[in-house]
């Protein structure tokens, strides 16, 4: 890699392109041009064969861009790349077999680390590997990661699904890129989230794998000391500037040459190299030091650099490729099908959430239908409901099933997708064709059979087995193109709210054009080819064809069908309304497996051609941004005055004899419940003004202990956390609203933080709903801007957080901003789950020293950590050391572990980490059985020695299990450190504004909630403009144009999934954080919300009415923009009520779609003759006012023309009048109230929707009734 250089260019007219704000040195003769924001730098370096190479720098540094970079992972058309990079010769990568293990685990949460592996082995190695030979791979592989333990454990996802810890699925990760076996391998952050044993034995293991030919290059934070010996090169990185590159070895000698006396034997190198080029922005005068320093060893390097690394010799090599990573060898084509397959069946059967969701869906719509339509008469209405009923088998049920089959794919079933095609892994091909086998028995095939089976016979069509089985023909057809629809909809784009726009747009088309909603006759000719190109015409027309074709319906006139008055009830006569005709079903047929293929065939082109790839983010230009510095170092007064604020109670949290249980109820073993154990027995105190320390191998219970302090688990049907014991403040029992409000909980993930938004404006609207009321605006953003400064967050404060697919700032970086968001508030007692993880030693050491800083203000800090400098080892205060299984290994002064373990015979070796070596002495050695049965009994005899003790002035009696300690209630000093939410009054506007900051940043959610509506309407005038007045407008088109504003309940739903799941969450968040109120949130979300549905009903009325003709007159228009308004009202407060009662979005998605199908086909214009039953439960539905509004207002005063041919014998038309038409469905009623109960049917849907959440967020659970931690929870 030679003088290699990484700029993004700032588009005209655009806001700043997304990209990192780094300083540039004054000496760069190259420095980036105004147009261009250059965020790597002329870095040059080796990375041989047979060598394990690190690429280090502290947050933001450039590490996982550079690698992204070297493994031709990122591109943009805004990023202009220099310089030349070569393998073994070559700048084509493909010349090469390479894989790469993401900073992000992306794993299948149902399948156990055992199936993984197997699926991964299977999938990436040759076809020529045996079954067998592939098994003991993977084994060998689960033990030198030290999986055995949880080998059968369901991966899970941390979140709703728990299974591995986060350390164990970053081993699995690994694993699974290792079956490979490439010759180069890229690890972003390995050892991310490991404890230090286990980061130790993975880069022993990837030592070992470069030292057999390979060549390894990984991105590394914070390496312990044994580690960063183990690493044959390294590349330093600061601020995007290279600083040195070469021999491990050499390194520090190279340093320590530039600025001497720098360099201690006591130090870890690698934390010595982070710490020389690293820029202490915390205070001016550190900030100037570094920085000087920082440009002296860069310009020394440049100058180095040259003489190191000679240019190489063909010019054409400075353009860098970007032809992909050759794929390693793996499996054929049909082993690829056979072994996706098997995952794909295995993952579906294993997720009851979405296949039940299936199979409900379809046993429910075929009996909800089935009711609607039960036993059609054979009269002229019923002849009406029959087609209604034949529209809803080929068209709705087809529509739910593509909007579930959306949600699905854009999850996390394309994300894993595009990984491994990524790597050439698994092929377009062999994905798609597996994925449809694996679905043929499970859903393919059986929801179309449930539906029809349930839903022909109880309409009351012939009990004809061919009728039947045609019928079901058509449904299955239909099931296989909504699938298919649904995955090119998902390839074109992996938002859900793009991929349903255009779902949407084309289903809306398809209705149209079938002949049910308008005569396809009367279709306008510049539209009515789309008919020819629509599965639903087809479907519909081999429906009807299969139900009309031959038929006589009960004409009430003598004669039979040759009575001309009875010619509304022959079939042919109502082919020939619809414009069909009679046997027309074997073309239509093979019209609709024809779809089929074109659709999948299409999704496979986008899919392998139309790939995804990492984007690069940056920075947004802010009013208030600190262009000079000014603003960098205020608030070191705004400190001293909150200092003088805080309140001086010191806080000792006391954990008494604290267990914990998981209760899983197994749907599988016939409702069978498992008790899991995660703690045992935890004795130990929590002292203020020291930074309290969990400790522990991955999987021990270090997070579990966390989230049970904080209160942060939530019991379920199926998942019943059980904990025993007691937790205690000075001896005072506490209550959960006071505990909640004296604690502050830092999280072990980032999904609290908002991508949209930069790392200042993240912290003041923080800071605005978290802080004290007494405190004013500019207080509250001073304290921002001092955290901001104290995270050493200044350099990136004005860049955008990012997402998955939007590179904003580094992992490290959201880290710190997470913590910021914490300690904003200075709580009494902080609680942080591995505030270190991902953090280079650097940046590690900073947040020790805040938290240091805030606990000897008097707060209690406790946190877990995974792998501690010596140096930081010196600021733990109380230790609590766990092994597997939860039980306590040690517990007191972290000063005291070394003398106490001494005792037992167990002597930490001199220059050695403690915190290294105490893990080591938890830890079981699982590699090989003989190391495994050592350490198990070395492990177990270390449990055994440890005697808890009481904290001072605590009582504790292990003996006498039936008896129950009353502690005293807290007291009143505590009480007042309680802090409230922020006010309603003060909590709305910060939460408006930031929400429109989100429409600002991300426009295709205006463009979703407008468009959305604006393409019904849109298509709705393409269709039905301009409508006449004759005996087809009045028996088809008229009706069909009013019954199509109704799918705008859908709308309404589709625009909630698209926005509210993600809002609830960090919602959610915030809230168990005691931040704000639900009616803050709610009314904030709902006024976010009215504005787009107001102007939308407005644009829609245009269309909608004006342009089609329906009646052209002004107190129309608003009565369908009014419509329109509270139809999809109706539908965002039905998505939120799932939303909130459902976590899953998918399963939330179906059961509202149901309900909204229902709904629809219910309203009166589609069943006009329903069982008494459902016509009273259809009066909680908003559609049944709109549809008895609607038709009234259009219809009322309205008269028909016919022609000779459709005259009645008494030379009248069959309608002659609106209100005939009226009459038929029912409808002549006065319309006005029931237009006033669709609005307060639209007030009373949005405070359900309230009092749903508002429901969610109370704790009705036992533990409000009994004292905390003495009971279940």
């Amino acid at each position: 890699m030679r003088q290699v250089s990484v700029d993004v260019a700032i588009q005209k007219g655009v806001t700043e392109i997304f990209n990192r704000q780094r300083f540039l040195l004054s000496s760069d003769v190259e420095a980036a041009s105004p147009k261009a924001n250059r965020i790597l730098n002329r870095i040059s370096a080796d990375f041989p064969r047979n060598s394990l190479c690190a690429i280090m720098g502290g947050s933001g540094s450039g590490k996982t861009t550079l690698l992204n970079l070297l493994s031709r992972r990122m591109r943009s058309s805004t990023m202009v790349l220099s310089g030349s990079v070569l393998y073994n010769g070559s700048p084509d990568i493909s010349t090469v077999t390479s894989a790469y293990v993401t900073q992000m685990d992306l794993l299948l949460p149902s399948l156990t680390v055992r199936e993984t592996l197997l699926y991964a082995a299977a999938l990436r190695l040759p076809s020529r590997v045996t079954a067998t030979e592939r098994r003991n791979l993977v084994e060998e592989i689960i033990l030198e990661l030290g999986l055995k333990e949880c080998a059968n454990t369901q991966v899970g996802n941390g979140a709703s699904h728990r299974g591995c810890s986060g350390g164990e699925r970053r081993r699995l990760s690994i694993g699974v890129q290792m079956l490979s076996n490439p010759s180069v391998l890229f690890c972003d952050e390995p050892t991310t989230g490991l404890d230090a044993t286990s980061a130790y034995q993975l880069i022993k293991l990837l030592k070992s794998l470069a030292s057999k030919g390979r060549t390894i290059i990984c991105t590394i934070h914070q390496p312990r000391h044994d580690i960063f010996f183990l690493f044959d090169r390294i590349t330093l990185l600061s601020q995007g500037f290279p600083v040195y590159s070469g021999p491990t070895n050499a390194a520090v000698a190279w340093f320590e040459s530039r600025v001497p006396g720098s360099f201690s034997e006591l130090i870890n190198p690698a934390d010595y190299l982070i710490g020389i080029v690293a820029v202490d922005n915390r205070n001016p005068e550190a900030d100037l030091k570094t920085r000087t320093q920082l440009q002296y060893l860069v310009e020394s390097w440049m100058k180095e650099s040259l003489n190191r690394f000679p240019s190489t010799s063909s010019a054409s090599d400075r353009e860098i490729s970007e032809r992909p990573a050759k794929a390693v060898q793996s499996a054929g084509v049909w082993q690829q099908i056979r072994v996706l397959t098997s995952r794909t069946i295995r993952t579906t059967i294993r997720d009851p959430m979405g296949l039940t969701a299936s199979w409900i869906e379809a046993v429910i719509m075929g009996l909800v239908c089935g009711l609607v339509f039960l036993n059609l008469p054979k009269t002229l209405a019923g002849i009406r409901s029959r087609e209604a009923a034949l529209y809803i088998a080929c068209g709705l049920q087809g529509y739910l099933v593509l909007l579930y089959d959306i949600y699905r794919l854009t999850g996390p079933t394309l994300a894993l997708f595009d990984r491994e095609h990524s790597e050439r892994v698994v092929g377009v091909v062999p994905w798609v064709i597996s994925t449809r086998i694996a679905r043929l028995l499970l859903e393919d095939v059986i929801v179309p059979f449930l539906f029809s089976v349930i839903y022909y016979f109880m309409c009351g069509f012939d009990v004809n087995a061919v009728q039947f089985f045609r019928f079901y023909a058509v449904v299955l057809l239909n099931q296989y193109i909504a699938v298919s629809f649904a995955m090119l909809c998902a390839a074109i784009s992996r938002d859900f709210a793009i991929a349903t726009l255009i779902a949407n747009l084309m289903f809306t088309f398809q209705s149209f054009s079938c002949g049910f909603f308008i005569q396809a006759a009367t279709i306008p000719v510049y539209v009515r080819w789309i008919k020819w190109v629509g599965y639903c015409f087809y479907g519909f027309a081999a429906l009807v064809a299969n139900e009309f074709s031959g038929k006589f319906y009960d004409c009430p006139d003598s004669g039979g069908f040759t009575n001309p008055a009875c010619i509304q009830y022959t079939g042919d006569f109502i082919l020939q309304n619809l414009s069909f005709h009679p046997n027309w079903y074997t073309v239509p047929v093979c019209a609709l497996f024809g779809f089929v293929v074109v659709f999948n065939f299409m999704a496979t082109l986008l899919l392998q051609f139309w790939t995804v790839n990492v984007q690069v983010a940056g920075i947004h230009t802010s009013k208030d941004k600190d262009t000079d510095g000014t603003k960098r170092y205020q608030g070191v007064s705004g400190l001293k005055k909150e200092k003088e604020r805080s309140n001086s109670v010191d806080i000792n949290v006391d954990l008494v004899d604290l267990a914990l249980t998981i209760e899983k109820t197994s749907l599988n073993n016939g409702f069978t419940k498992v008790d899991i154990p995660i703690l045992h027995g935890v004795t130990t105190r929590f002292e203020a003004g020291s930074v309290n320390v969990i400790m522990g191998p991955s999987g021990s219970g270090k997070s579990s202990l966390l989230n049970l302090v904080a209160l942060r688990f939530k019991s379920t049907p199926f998942t019943r956390y059980n904990s025993s014991g007691s937790l205690l403040l000075n001896g005072s029992q506490p209550d959960e609203s006071q505990l909640r409000s004296l604690c502050s909980y830092v999280t072990q993930d980032d999904n609290s933080l908002l991508p949209y938004l930069t790392v200042r404006e993240m912290l003041r609207f923080a800071a605005g709903l978290r802080l004290p009321g007494s405190m004013n605006t500019k207080q509250k953003r001073d304290r921002a801007e001092e955290v901001i400064r104290m995270m050493g967050l200044s350099d990136c404060a004005d860049c955008l957080i990012g997402s998955e697919f939007v590179k904003g700032i580094s992992g490290g970086e959201k880290r710190r901003v997470s913590i910021a968001v914490q300690v904003l508030t200075e709580p009494r007692i902080l609680i942080a789950d591995e505030p270190t993880s991902g953090l280079d030693a650097f940046t590690a050491s900073s947040i020790l020293d805040v938290l240091s800083s805030l606990a000897a203000e008097g707060r209690t800090v406790i946190i877990t950590i995974h792998q501690s400098r010596s140096e930081l080892f010196r600021k733990f205060g109380n230790l609590l050391l766990l092994a597997k299984g939860g039980r306590v290994a040690y517990s007191g002064k972290a000063s005291s572990m070394i003398l106490y373990f001494g005792h037992l015979g167990y002597l930490c070796p001199s220059n050695c980490n403690p915190s290294d070596w105490a893990l080591d002495l938890v830890s079981v050695d699982l590699r090989d059985e003989k190391a495994e049965a050592v350490s198990r009994v070395k492990v177990e005899e270390i449990l055994e020695a440890y005697e808890p003790k009481p904290p001072v002035g605590v009582e504790l009696n292990m003996s006498d299990e039936s008896k129950q300690h009353h502690y005293p209630a807290l007291s009143p000093e505590l009480i007042r450190l309680k802090k409230e939410p922020a006010t309603f009054f003060v909590a709305f506007p910060i939460l408006i504004r930031r929400g429109l900051i989100n429409f600002q940043r991300q426009p295709s959610l205006g463009i979703a909630r407008i468009g959305q509506v604006l393409g019904l309407g849109l298509v709705q005038a393409l269709f039905f403009a301009p409508l006449k007045r004759d005996y087809i407008a009045a028996s088809v088109n008229i009706v069909g144009a009013v019954q199509e504003i109704l799918p705008l309940y859908f709308v309404g739903m589709l625009q909630n999934v698209a926005l509210y799941p993600i809002e609830r969450d960090v919602f959610y968040k915030e809230h168990d954080d005691g931040a704000y109120s639900v009616e803050a949130f709610f009314a904030a979300y709902v006024c976010l919300e009215v504005p787009f549905e107001i102007a939308s009903a407005l644009l829609y009325s245009l269309l909608g009415d004006i342009a089609i003709n329906l009646k052209r007159t002004i107190p129309m228009y608003f009565i369908i923009a009014l419509n329109c308004f509270c139809i999809v009202s109706c539908g965002e407060s039905l998505g939120i009520i799932f939303n909130t009662l459902f976590q899953s979005t998918g399963f939330a998605l179906n059961v509202t779609s149901v309900i909204l199908s229902v709904g629809t086909f219910m309203g009166g214009l589609m069943s006009i003759d329903m069982i008494g039953f459902l016509q009273g439960i259809n009066y909680i539905s908003p559609l049944k006012y709109a549809t008895a509004n609607l038709l009234p207002y259009t219809l009322r005063g309205m008269n028909f023309t016919c022609d000779d041919s459709q005259r009645l014998t008494d030379g009248q038309c069959p309608l002659s009048t609106g209100e005939q038409v009226l009459d038929l469905y029912k409808l002549n009623v006065d319309p006005a109230p029931m237009l006033g109960a669709l609005v307060v049917a639209t007030v009373v849907y949005r405070i359900a929707a309230y009092l749903i959440l508002r429901f969610s967020r109370t704790d009705f659970s036992y533990l409000a009734q009994t004292r905390r931690y003495t009971a279940k929870v």
